[in-house]
């Protein structure tokens, strides 16, 4: 029977009470679920060398190894090569102009016709060359004729003044003329020169070879002596000239390499994918331009194919020199840091090694080591952002470190299990 004048418990202690065995069970709660965690990891192969190795390192509840790429340091021959955008320049831009004036008769080429120095082009009407050219011919024989005739005059005075039958100062009076007439028929052959030129002037020919642009002139018109439109432009083609810049720095190492030897000079289309010819390097500018830092260059293509058109943009790559068995890697493998340059190394562990380096020359791809590197090392050259001084890595491909071994640790537990499984059917199955 319940005491109904009995002592009730007050309900703030109630509420305390209940509080703190609440309280305790968390408590409890958390300790178990930090146990069961902890032999759990350790279980599965967690701990140090576990597939749940270090961030890139060893240690265990680290995160998984970092996945990189790798690839080999290799000793080759390394090409130094100056690349640069250039500009075709014809090696020679002519304006055909005429030397004498006249009517056009004849035009004797078409437009975009490859012609040879020599070649005829236009016809100048050469009927008033050819007059001028007889008269210059008529005067010189006919003052030919007079020299003559004043030789023998003087001959004659000077065998009378050997006989004291004659005046001497008629004898010198002679000889002037003698003189005179020898100077008038000199500038009569100074005159037939010049009008057989003119004569020649009026066949208008190809001064170099090279290309015709458009025509300027048509048959029937009058054209005078040096023209400004002319009648034709050559430009030479072949071969044909490819202006760029080059860096100030490599300017000394370009001149010593012109000294000793050609330098093979590539021109490339605008993708880089197609040579359109091969050709040597020429010469350097004679000063720098202060805006850019950059001198001039030229380079000579025999352009035998007509593959390079003049004012064509194209991409010059001039091959300076070849650096004999240089080491080299990826140039992703190359990393910056405070202290300089550093590759990863990677171990035969699996682990890395930061490692200083010092670098040479420099391809698009392809970085030369000059320090701290030798042929067959092996490199991160992907995935190193995130990596460590002795930290563990996962190459593509791979299976995790730790996973084949729980794997087959696993497999085997399953055997055994299987195998006692059928023993103990068997051992059932006996006394049957």
């Amino acid at each position: 029977m319940t005491d109904l004048h009995a002592p009730r418990t007050p309900p703030r202690r109630r509420t305390l009470i209940l509080g703190g065995l609440i309280a305790v069970l968390a408590l409890v709660g958390v300790i178990w679920l930090a146990w069961t965690l902890l032999h759990s990891d350790k279980g599965e192969g967690g701990g140090p060398g576990g597939p749940g190795g270090g961030f890139g390192g060893g240690g265990g509840r680290r995160g998984p190894a970092s996945t990189v790429a790798v690839a080999t340091a290799s000793a080759t021959d390394l090409p130094i090569i100056i690349e640069a955008l250039g500009t075709v320049k014809p090696a020679a831009t002519v304006t055909v102009r005429p030397q004498v004036g006249g009517t056009i008769t004849q035009v004797m080429f078409r437009e975009g016709q490859t012609v040879s120095r020599g070649q005829a082009l236009v016809q100048i009407d050469p009927r008033p060359y050819q007059m001028a050219l007889l008269q210059a011919q008529g005067n010189q024989t006919r003052d030919e004729a007079q020299l003559a005739a004043a030789r023998l005059t003087l001959t004659r005075y000077q065998t009378l003044l050997a006989q004291d039958s004659i005046a001497r100062q008629e004898v010198d009076n002679q000889a002037a003329t003698v003189k005179q007439l020898e100077g008038t028929v000199m500038a009569d052959r100074a005159a037939v020169g010049t009008a057989r030129l003119n004569l020649g002037f009026a066949r208008i020919t190809a001064p170099v070879s090279g290309r015709l642009g458009l025509r300027v002139v048509d048959v029937g018109n009058y054209i005078g002596a040096g023209d400004a439109t002319g009648v034709a432009v050559i430009t030479t083609v072949s071969p044909i000239d490819v202006e760029f810049t080059v860096p100030q720095d490599d300017v000394p190492r370009i001149a010593a390499r012109q000294g000793r030897a050609n330098v093979p000079v590539t021109a490339l289309d605008r993708t880089r994918t197609q040579t359109l010819d091969r050709g040597t390097f020429s010469t350097l500018d004679n000063l720098v331009d202060t805006g850019t830092g950059t001198v001039k260059a030229k380079a000579r293509f025999p352009n035998s194919g007509g593959t390079l058109f003049p004012s064509q943009f194209v991409n010059v790559r001039m091959e300076l020199d070849t650096i004999k068995g240089a080491i080299v890697v990826p140039a992703t493998a190359v990393r910056q840091g405070s202290d300089g340059s550093f590759v990863w190394l990677l171990n035969a562990d699996r682990t890395v090694t930061k490692t200083p380096v010092k670098t040479g020359q420099a391809t698009g791809v392809q970085v030369q080591i000059t320090q701290g590197l030798k042929a067959g090392d092996k490199v991160i050259t992907e995935g190193g952002d995130r990596l460590r001084d002795g930290g563990k890595v996962q190459l593509p491909g791979a299976r995790p470190q730790g996973q084949g071994k729980g794997e087959g640790q696993r497999g085997e537990r399953r055997k055994r299990e299987g195998g006692q499984g059928q023993g103990g059917e068997g051992r059932r199955q006996r006394p049957e």
